[in-house]
């Protein structure tokens, strides 16, 4: 990451996004997409980020094995520029460090299309995935909303969870820290009794032909389990990042 935008804020999961961010790969065989716009920064010489992030309109609770539930991710640019390569880090912490990349089916709506969000495991059993792609483009002053979906295998204990998204500005190799979303927290199976802050729409059922094995406001605010997750990412995804960037050097 090339700086963090809030001075007073541990860089934590700015790096963890970053590292996340160059592990994350396309959902679907095809094409490689376009590298994402190599450019100046959208984020302001302050410390306000340029977009604010939103979560919202998720379920209270997930049923394991029972489908889909979607939410929203809204991306507001509060600035004169575009803010384009833009990737979003989810960060998923449960309460009974159970939860595994396999258990957590994440897409993203990428225009008609769906991609999936590929979750790498923390030493300290947390999930973190960054939307892949191109990355995405915030007009001046324009508000983008992300459709997203979110399903729990059928062996996914019963658990409460804090799903939260850092979002990065992605230039070539390197990028900036230029969001942060407010904490959505959820239940699986039976723990449903912690609210969802927003919201709720129902699980949808998994389209068949689709098996599931296919595929922080401030950070001094999320809490120590937020911050935890971001340190211990910072340790297994550069690993894996640096991998990704010799193998290519090799091609």
């Amino acid at each position: 990451m090339r700086r963090y935008v809030h001075g007073h804020t541990p860089a934590l999961l700015g790096l963890a996004a970053a590292a996340a961010l160059m592990s994350a790969s396309p959902a679907t065989a095809g094409p490689a997409p376009a590298p994402d716009p190599v450019g100046q920064s959208c984020a302001p010489a302050d410390r306000a980020f340029p977009l604010t992030t939103r979560i919202h309109g998720g379920p209270a609770a997930y049923e394991p094995g029972g489908g889909f539930g979607t939410w929203y991710l809204d991306l507001v640019n509060t600035t004169r520029h575009t803010c384009a390569g833009i990737h979003p880090v989810v960060v998923l912490v449960d309460k009974r460090h159970a939860l595994k990349p396999a258990q957590a089916r994440l897409e993203f709506y990428d225009g008609p299309r769906t991609r999936a969000v590929r979750f790498e495991s923390t030493d300290g059993d947390e999930l973190v995935g960054a939307f892949g792609g191109a990355g995405l483009t915030v007009g001046p002053g324009k508000t983008l909303t992300v459709k997203v979906r979110l399903a729990l295998a059928a062996d996914a204990v019963p658990n409460e969870v804090t799903a939260n998204a850092a979002v990065v500005q992605r230039h070539g190799d390197d990028g900036d820290w230029v969001g942060q979303s407010n904490d959505y927290r959820f239940g699986i199976g039976s723990v449903a009794d912690t609210p969802s802050d927003t919201p709720t729409t129902p699980a949808t059922p998994t389209p068949d032909g689709l098996p599931f094995t296919d595929a922080a406001e401030e950070l001094a605010t999320t809490g120590p389990a937020m911050a935890a997750a971001a340190l211990a990412a910072v340790a297994l995804l550069l690993v894996t990042a640096g991998a990704i960037l010799r193998a290519r050097g090799r091609r």
